[in-house]
């Protein structure tokens, strides 16, 4: 009786067992065949959509004082400050326009104190003497040299081209390479000023073509930020 009993025991288990064997086989079957039917998703790789850059512009002399002042007592007065203030306008307009933060800043701005930006550009006009030419530098004292060389090389070019103007670099004073601005800044803000010709003899290009001018900053700022040739 007890051998009839194990045995039928036996049985069970083994019958138990191919039902165990039988399920796991036909799992992995459907998985495998799932796996076979699924068409493969190879990875997707999304270039992220650049994040503007914060461009900030001083528009030279404003808020301040009239700058340099041309002209003669029969002719109107030309000054630097509105000179400038028109073309600044100009080039912060277009900035803004291709999506970016622009912060256009008086000569003595509060907010130039630990300015974090991904670049601050000074604008000027030079003198009412009959000479041609722009000029543009960046702190005697850089923190980041080679950052601020690439931002004046970029002017180099894309200014030159645009406007025509020569370099006239002896002309670049204390004040320039001392500006203000440079020490208000964050070291790790780079800066530049320029002056963007002489109100004597550029003062056509500077007064009657400023979108000119303008053009000449926005590819400059641009060749700095994105590399453009």
């Amino acid at each position: 009786m007890r051998i009839v009993l194990i045995r039928r025991l036996q049985r069970l288990f083994f019958f138990i067992s191919l039902l165990l064997s039988a399920g796991v086989v036909y799992l992995a079957a459907q998985s495998v065949g799932a796996s076979l039917s699924r068409s493969v998703e190879l990875p997707i790789f999304i270039t992220p959509t650049p994040e503007w850059d914060t461009v900030a512009l001083i528009s030279g002399h404003a808020g301040f004082d009239s700058g340099a002042v041309c002209g003669e007592d029969a002719s109107p007065t030309l000054q630097e400050v509105d000179v400038v203030a028109r073309i600044a306008e100009l080039v912060g307009g277009r900035l803004a326009d291709m999506g970016m933060a622009v912060l256009l800043l008086d000569e003595y701005d509060p907010r130039l104190t630990n300015l974090d930006t991904d670049l601050l550009l000074s604008l000027h006009a030079d003198s009412c003497i009959p000479v041609s030419g722009y000029k543009a530098t960046y702190p005697a004292n850089s923190a980041i040299p080679e950052t601020e060389e690439r931002l004046v090389a970029c002017i180099d070019v894309h200014y030159a081209a645009q406007t025509g103007l020569a370099f006239h670099p002896n002309s670049i004073t204390h004040n320039m390479t001392h500006y203000h601005a440079f020490r208000k800044v964050l070291p790790s803000t780079p800066t530049a000023i320029l002056e963007m010709g002489f109100l004597g003899g550029d003062k056509q290009l500077l007064v009657e073509e400023p979108e000119r001018v303008a053009t000449g900053i926005v590819e400059s700022i641009l060749c700095f930020l994105y590399g453009r040739e």
